[in-house]
C-alpha cells in the first residue's frame, strides 16, 4: 500500500538526531524521497546508507552539508532536492540550538543572544525563502517550521533567546501561511512541548532540578517522543492536513492548556 507522501520530494534540516532523524525515518517509511540537511557528516552519511534504495534502485535519502544560517548553503541544500528527485514538496525547516548559556535576559549576553537568534530564526526564513520558488514553480507544498509551546506562553524555564526565536518563528509562519495559501503552498508552525532528545538530555544533565522543573507542567507527566512529533510532521506533510495552513500545531503533552502554579 502507498505511504502518506509517496513519491514527494522532503528537505529536512537537523535532520540527523532528534526530531529531524525520527521524521526523516518516517518520510522514508511513508515512501518519501529525503534530502537529509545536517552539520553531522558522519551521521548523515551512515543515515543515507541506513535507508539505502527503493525498489527501482533509487537512493531513498541524500545528505548535504550545510550550515543553516549561511544563504548559499541553504540554497544549495534546495537545489540539491529539485535536482537530484525533481521537486520541492515539503519542507521541515527544524535545525535549532538551546545551549545553556541561554539563560535568564539578566545572565545570556549578546553573543549567546545572537548565535540562537541565528541558528533558530535566520535559518528558518533562509528555508523559506529557498523553498517557495521551487514551491511556486509547482503550485503546491508544504512547509513545517519548527517552533516551540514557549512560542505560545512563558516556560518555567528561562531561555530569553531560544523563546524569542520561536516565537518569531510562529508568527513568521503565520504570515507566510496567509500570504502564499492561493498559490497551493501550505505554511505551518510545528510547536512541540519538551520532547526526549540530546538536545533535552544535554540541557537537563546539567540540571535535573530545571527537568523536574520542566515535567511538572506537563499534564501528561512525561516528556514527548520524537517519533511522536514526527507522526505530527507527516500529518503537516500530507494530504491529511489539507485545509491547515498559518496554524499553531502544538504537539505538547497538555502543557500549553494546564493552568499549573509555579514551584
Amino acid at each position: 500500500m502507498a505511504g502518506r507522501i509517496e513519491g514527494r520530494v522532503a528537505v529536512i534540516t537537523g535532520g540527523c538526531s532528534g526530531i529531524g532523524l525520527a521524521t526523516v525515518r518516517r518520510f522514508a517509511e511513508e515512501g518519501a524521497k529525503v534530502v537529509i540537511g545536517d552539520i553531522d557528516d558522519e551521521a548523515g552519511i551512515k543515515l543515507v546508507a541506513d535507508l539505502g534504495i527503493d525498489e527501482g534502485g533509487i537512493q531513498r535519502a541524500t545528505y548535504v552539508h550545510v550550515d543553516v544560517t549561511d544563504k548559499e548553503q541553504v540554497d544549495a541544500l534546495f537545489r540539491t532536492a529539485k535536482d537530484t528527485y525533481g521537486s520541492v514538496d515539503i519542507a521541515f525547516n527544524n535545525a535549532g540550538i538551546s545551549p545553556p548559556d541561554d539563560d535568564s535576559i539578566l545572565d545570556t549576553d549578546l553573543d549567546a543572544w545572537r548565535r540562537v537568534q541565528e541558528v533558530n530564526l535566520t535559518s528558518v526564513y533562509l528555508c523559506c525563502k529557498a523553498a517557495i520558488p521551487h514551491m511556486l514553480e509547482q503550485q503546491r507544498g508544504s512547509i513545517i517550521n519548527t517552533a516551540s509551546f514557549v512560542a505560545v506562553m512563558g516556560a518555567a524555564t528561562s531561555q530569553i533567546s531560544y523563546s524569542a526565536s520561536k516565537g518569531g518563528v510562529l508568527s513568521m509562519s503565520r504570515e507566510l501561511g496567509v500570504q502564499f495559501a492561493r498559490d497551493g503552498i501550505r505554511v505551518n508552525a510545528l510547536c512541540p512541548g519538551p520532547v526526549n532528545t540530546p538536545l533535552l538530555k544535554e540541557l537537563f544533565a546539567q540540571d535535573p532540578e530545571r527537568a523536574a522543573r520542566r515535567l511538572v507542567h506537563v499534564p501528561m507527566g512525561r516528556f514527548g517522543e520524537p517519533e511522536e512529533i514526527a507522526g505530527a510532521v507527516l500529518f503537516l506533510a500530507s494530504d491529511d492536513s489539507s485545509f491547515i495552513t498559518a496554524n499553531t500545531f502544538l504537539v505538547d503533552g497538555g502543557i500549553s492548556g494546564a493552568y499549573v502554579t509555579p514551584l
